[in-house]
């Protein structure tokens, strides 16, 4: 029809975008989210309050205007400490979601494109790492290296760096599991084909056209991660195996806080909702990537 306004293409971003933000809990999740970022961030900038400052005049005082978050038992600031720690939370949950996401692809990626014992070792490996309880092997693992590695790094960096390495190592078994799916389904596809025709490498294959098609699931799986990681930190952080006390990560504050409950709720309170919004968040921006990369769901 002449005169007819050919509309661009839509690209499978911007499908995605569109499909995103019509889950309006996933949208509102990553505003709260993005929010909760740049305040530890961007917050220890705005609130100079040391978060090691000692007043034992203001100790375990409850929310007021000199301290929004109240104090702890030597009268330090709980703003400051909270906006700190979660730089180290968050950090540690990204960070190790890196660790899993890597190990996990590779490992998918390589029993997907093999046959035979290949895929047979890789996936008894990664049944035996699901079948391993975690938490108590991460607690023995941190107490038997942490001291060895703060020997070498440093105590705050080798505790970072356990830590992270520790909590990757047994949380890349969803995603082998899901990278291998993809790339069953994919290897076989018409585009793969004609790659694998016209000459192309095994890798490059991989590279180029399976793994881009395989994301979907990967970065649903990684959201997740990262709330599991941080949860996993909070815990070892809350049974005292986690970074020294003097470093004021949420759940080192929560550990800090538990025999104060009766008299000083707020310390735990401001910790434990700032692990709270922040796992909920990520878990509803993941159902929302979820629901915005499956291509089977008609929006």
């Amino acid at each position: 029809m002449a005169g007819a306004v050919r509309r661009p293409p839509v690209t499978p971003t911007a499908e995605a975008w569109r499909r995103f933000r019509k889950h309006k809990l996933a949208v509102g999740s990553a505003v709260v989210l993005g929010l909760m970022i740049l305040a530890v961030l961007f917050g220890p900038f705005i609130w100079t309050v040391p978060i090691d400052e000692i007043d034992f005049t203001a100790r375990l005082q409850g929310p007021s205007m000199e301290h929004p978050f109240g104090t702890d038992d030597l009268g330090q600031d709980l703003l400051a400490r909270v906006l700190y720690g979660g730089r180290i939370s968050l950090a540690v949950g990204f960070a190790a979601m890196g660790v899993a996401v890597t190990v996990g692809v590779l490992v998918g990626a390589i029993a997907g494109m093999s046959k035979g014992p290949v895929d047979v070792a890789l996936m008894w490996v990664t049944d035996l790492f699901l079948s391993l309880p975690q938490l108590p092997l991460l607690l023995l693992i941190i107490y038997l290296f942490r001291d060895a590695l703060a020997e070498v790094v440093g105590q705050e960096l080798g505790v970072f760096i356990m830590i992270v390495a520790v909590i990757g190592l047994f949380n890349w078994m969803q995603v082998a599991r899901l990278v291998r799916a993809q790339f069953f389904s994919l290897r076989e596809k018409e585009f793969v084909e004609a790659a694998r025709a016209l000459g192309a490498s095994r890798v490059r294959i991989v590279v180029q056209h399976i793994l881009p098609n395989a994301l979907g699931p990967v970065i649903v799986a990684a959201s997740i991660d990262v709330a599991g990681a941080i949860l996993a930190e909070s815990t070892l952080s809350f049974l005292g195996l986690g970074f020294p006390p003097d470093t004021p990560t949420w759940g080192r504050l929560l550990f800090d806080a538990k025999d104060n409950l009766d008299f000083a709720p707020h310390w735990a309170i401001f910790p434990g909702l700032a692990i709270f919004l922040t796992v909920l968040t990520i878990n509803f921006v993941g159902d929302g990537l979820r629901d915005a990369l499956d291509p089977r769901r008609v929006q």
